[in-house]
């Protein structure tokens, strides 16, 4: 059996789409056997710059940097549909006020940062954990925060405003191609057989948790940081779904897109060629 690790975050939509990873009574691994390891998305972005495990969740913006020892597997992309991050703050702002606020974010490597340059242009910020934001905000230690999780559905019962809606602004600056934001990325170093073959079976247990979704949704609910039941269930559907299973070509031409715009504005240091990796 080949040992593997595989990171990814501690949440309910990832863990819903990893649930049967290593499980092979219910998947066929292939042999393989994946030690996941659960970390923030901002630490797993610093870990991939040191190629630390085999696999991982990434942010789309981080790519650039790690490109050289990782390709992104066509399976595991989350992107917005009708949805996606949002700037949320206690009164209504307009972009131009945003911009000159100081806007409590979940990491500068996040695809959310990186948008969200691309929207108004550099800004003030300040560094946190993605689950203390909404409370930063509250709390009048930041003006608005950048909301990448479960509080896209709940930022409402706190009384917040949403001020800046990420995917609108995408969807009308591209002819409504999707959001990127996060993708799974496997060390180039294995070689492109067992790329493949972890492609495969990453792909096999999205599709297997899609098709046995209340079992999935039974093993996610332990990372639902308190979310009932149909809330769970909805955000996993936002982001855990059949572009899941594979970004296809228009996801791809999205996350092209927003790395070479990035890249034009000088946001990202280094201009990149994603290729995909299909099992």
């Amino acid at each position: 059996m080949k040992k593997l690790t595989f990171g990814h975050s501690p949440d309910s939509d990832d863990a819903f789409m990893y649930y049967p990873l290593d499980l092979p009574e219910k998947i066929d691994t292939e042999g393989l056997h994946f030690e996941q390891i659960l970390s923030d998305i901002e630490t797993l972005n610093e870990k991939a710059k040191e190629a630390v495990y085999d696999a991982t969740a990434i942010s789309v913006a981080g790519y650039p940097d790690i490109a050289d020892d990782y390709a992104i597997m066509a399976s595991g992309a989350s992107m917005g549909e009708g949805y996606g991050p949002i700037v949320v703050a206690k009164e209504k702002l307009s972009l131009d006020e945003l911009s000159k606020s100081v806007i409590a974010i979940p990491g500068i490597y996040t695809t959310s940062f990186l948008e969200l340059e691309l929207a108004i242009g550099r800004f003030s910020y300040k560094v946190m954990s993605f689950d203390k934001i909404m409370d930063a905000v509250i709390n009048d230690e930041a003006d608005a925060g950048l909301i990448i999780h479960e509080g896209q559905l709940t930022y409402k019962e706190l009384g917040l405003y949403n001020v800046c809606d990420l995917y609108e602004w995408w969807s009308k600056k591209t002819g409504g191609l999707p959001l990127p934001l996060g993708v799974d990325a496997v060390k180039r170093s294995l070689g492109a057989d067992l790329m493949k073959k972890i492609a495969r079976v990453h792909r096999r247990a999205i599709s297997y948790s899609l098709s046995h979704r209340d079992e999935a949704l039974d093993y996610a609910s332990r990372y639902s940081r308190g979310l009932k039941r149909e809330d769970m269930d909805r955000f996993v559907g936002m982001y855990v779904n059949e572009r899941t299973v594979d970004m296809g070509e228009d996801g791809l031409k999205a996350s092209q897109l927003l790395l070479d715009e990035a890249y034009e504005k000088g946001l990202i240091k280094k201009a990149v060629k994603i290729d995909l990796v299909r099992g």
